[in-house]
Formats: structure tokens, sequence, C-alpha cells
């Protein structure tokens, strides 16, 4: 009923699948826990250089379960908003994880579902998915981050539209407003996820750090708090020993080692 969080690898690519497909790999605080373990443990391992994040079956998420949310009504309040917190602990590990995350997306993106792709770095999409925040369908308001995640990156029109009347929107529009980095044909994002990883994986890994952190502080500062971050990061990246290798390797056009 509660599904779990399966974890495999892919060379340098650890790969979370939720395993839940009966419930189309409804979330619960079981996976909350395991993925905030998993990616604790996936940060102080040299050999992970990036995570893909995908579900078992046809769907990625359908995001909570109903029944799950129907008993907790008949408990005190506190005990949803444990859950909550423990989801959006997960969610936070997700943004503040210094590795590129991937989300790989087919059938329905849902809820939580949606908020959990768009808390990745990346989203790979089957192009026949399809995408909701179906929250106000059953007389709720999201949870998981989504309504900061899309209030950053569309029109507050859009957003309202998608969060108010919680309509259905295809993969194909959400790359063409630039949310998907890859729409790809179906049964297929897993694979493209794991192609778009290995790119990432032969770059430096503290430099994908350095412009992940840079990236998620951008919105709080202002210009020049932003160039003081940049020139700290670009310092302290040049004297690292991949600097050297990066600038090396390119003189000597051949491919870096990177450790």
């Amino acid at each position: 009923m509660t599904g779990s969080l399966k974890s495999t690898s892919d060379g340098s690519t650890l790969i979370l699948t939720l395993s839940n497909p009966e419930f189309r790999n409804a979330l619960s605080p079981e996976i909350y826990a395991a993925g905030v373990e998993a990616l604790n443990a996936a940060e102080n391992n040299p050999d992970i250089r990036s995570v893909v994040i995908t579900g078992e079956g046809a769907h990625f998420c359908a995001g909570g379960n109903l029944q799950r949310l129907l008993a907790n009504r008949q408990q005190p309040p506190e005990v949803q908003a444990q859950s909550i917190d423990a989801l959006h602990s997960w969610m936070d590990s997700i943004r503040t994880f210094p590795k590129p995350v991937i989300a790989a997306v087919e059938g329905a993106a849902a809820g939580a579902g949606f908020s959990l792709a768009l808390a990745c770095d990346l989203l790979v999409s089957a192009d026949d998915a399809v995408f909701v925040m179906a929250y106000s369908s059953v007389g709720l308001s999201p949870d998981g981050g989504g309504s900061w995640a899309l209030g950053r990156a569309l029109p507050r029109a859009l957003v309202c539209e998608l969060l108010m009347c919680g309509e259905r929107i295809a993969a194909a529009r959400l790359h063409a407003l630039g949310l998907v980095n890859r729409a790809v044909a179906p049964g297929t994002a897993l694979a493209e996820a794991l192609k778009l990883a290995d790119q990432l994986n032969a770059r430096a890994p503290n430099a994908l750090a350095s412009i992940k952190e840079l990236i998620n502080d951008a919105p709080g500062h202002t210009l020049s708090e932003q160039m003081v971050a940049e020139r700290a990061h670009f310092v302290r990246n040049l004297h690292h020993p991949n600097g050297g290798e990066g600038i090396a390797a390119f003189l000597e056009k051949r491919k870096p080692g990177y450790n």
C-alpha cells in the first residue's frame, strides 16, 4: 500500500524508482524518508555523480494517496502537517543536493508527483506524458513546492490556470514553455535521462555543484550579491585540481579526466 523507493545504479548515475505501480506510484512518508536517506548516502559517495528519479511501470507519480489523506482527516491536524514536512524535507534535499538530479517522466505526473518533477534540476519526459496540479479538483491546495516552482518559471496567469483549474497540461506544452528539457518518444524517458546524466557525469563535479548553488541562490540575491558569489565560486574552482585539468585538456585538445 505504501510503496517503496528502489535504488539501483547505471555507471556513475544513481536511479531512484518510485515503486507503487498499483496506485500509480503514489507517495508516502516511507518514500519521503527513503529519498532523503538515498540522497544523503549519494552525496558522500564520489562514485555517484548524478541521480535520476523515475517511476515503475506506466506512470511517474500520482502524488498523494487519497485514501491515506482521507484517513488523516480523522487524525489531529499535526499528523498531516508532519507528513507534509517529511515531503518537504525530501524536496529540499533534492534542491540542495550538490549533484545533478534528473526526472524521467512517463505517463502521469500529478499533484506532488508534478512537484517532485519540478524539484529536479532537469526534466526528461515522454512527449505523451501529462502533468496536472490536481489539488483543487479535490478541494485542496498545493504542497511539495509546486506553487513556488511554477511561480518562478511561468507567467502568473498560467500558474493560476494550472493551480486553480487543475487542468492537465501536455509535456509538449511544458517543453515549449521551458519546463521540460527533453520531450522524447514514449517509453524512452529513462534511457534519455541516463544519456543526459552521462553528459553531466563527464563534467567536473565541483563546477556542477557551484552552478547548482548559484542558480538556487540567484533569486534571493541582488546582482551585486550574485556577482560576489560568482567570484568566490570561480576562484575556488580555478584553484581546484579539476580547473587545471579542464584548461589543460582544452589546450591539449583531449578529453578531460575529472575527479
